[in-house]
């Protein structure tokens, strides 16, 4: 029979793999219309979906009246935070390898188990600790970094860890106290103010075209429902449980980047990858036991 630790880690895991899915397509969709818009111009666009999508299933659903104006400096570091984090994110996944990019940006579970004790108050453990270590070894061997490997797209993408990070950790204390609709909506509508403050600054806003149109609807939709999967699994599951789970991006997007943009891939890219599941599977068999 299953324990109630067993059935919320499992559920976290379902709704992981939805952000997984969600995530990937937005890097393709990021890629694509990279050429035309700059991250803050895509940002800017992204958010305005967003708050289309967000105002007509919160309407819809009657959920409206979620949205508060409590904790409003959380909500407001917790999107500075991942603005920022998105920004440099964009900006990586069009100058360096997509399984690169990811690989960096999985150094976030190791910000996150240093801040989740000092925001979160959550307990480290030794489990926790050793999982990502193991993620991190992965990391290594996939980007093998060197001195001659080193460029603005490898430094972007590793800040963007952090800022990544500092909003998974705002998100999961903002899912005490209020509902993921609340979330949802001040994240479209504040990006949104901080993409049209960005992307404006030069007095220069780039319209999209039949093109890119249909790529930027895909960010949208992609984005949005990252976020929904993402806070929502960590509604019912600890930020050190659930970010480690993300790691299956890896390979899914390392096969991507081979397929469509002829991104080599090697043996190191799957060692690295085993690394990474073994830590994930560690952490989570640890986690569904302890009870």
């Amino acid at each position: 029979m299953s324990t109630p630790t067993q059935n919320a880690t499992l559920r976290a895991a379902l709704w992981m793999t939805g952000a997984i899915a969600s995530f990937s397509s937005m890097a393709i969709a990021g890629r694509a219309v990279s050429l035309q818009l700059d991250t803050f111009e895509i940002m800017m666009y992204r958010s305005l979906f967003g708050i289309c999508i967000v105002l007509g299933v919160a309407g819809f659903a009657g959920t409206l009246g979620q949205v508060t104006r409590r904790h409003m400096g959380v909500h407001l570091l917790r999107n500075m935070a991942h603005f920022t984090g998105q920004n440099l994110w964009f900006y990586a996944v069009t100058v360096i390898p997509l399984a690169q990019v990811f690989a960096l940006e999985f150094t976030s579970p190791l910000w996150v188990l240093v801040l989740s004790p000092l925001i979160l108050a959550e307990r480290l453990t030794r489990v926790r600790v050793i999982a990502a270590l193991l993620g991190f070894a992965g990391i290594l061997v996939v980007t093998r970094p060197g001195a001659e490997s080193l460029n603005m797209g490898v430094f972007t993408a590793a800040l963007s860890a952090v800022g990544f990070a500092l909003s998974i950790v705002f998100t999961k204390r903002l899912t005490r106290s209020e509902t993921i609709t609340c979330i949802l909506f001040y994240l479209t509508i504040m990006q949104a103010v901080f993409g049209i403050i960005c992307a404006g600054w030069d007095g220069d806003i780039a319209l999209p075209d039949a093109t890119t149109l249909p790529w930027l609807l895909l960010i949208g939709c992609a984005g949005l429902l990252a976020h929904f999967c993402l806070t929502t699994a960590l509604s019912i599951a600890p930020a050190t449980v659930v970010v480690p789970i993300d790691f299956a991006r890896l390979p899914l997007i390392a096969v991507i980047g081979m397929a469509f943009y002829n991104e080599p891939l090697d043996i190191f890219v799957f060692l690295g990858a085993a690394l990474i599941f073994a830590g994930n599977y560690y952490n989570l068999l640890t986690e569904t036991r302890r009870k």
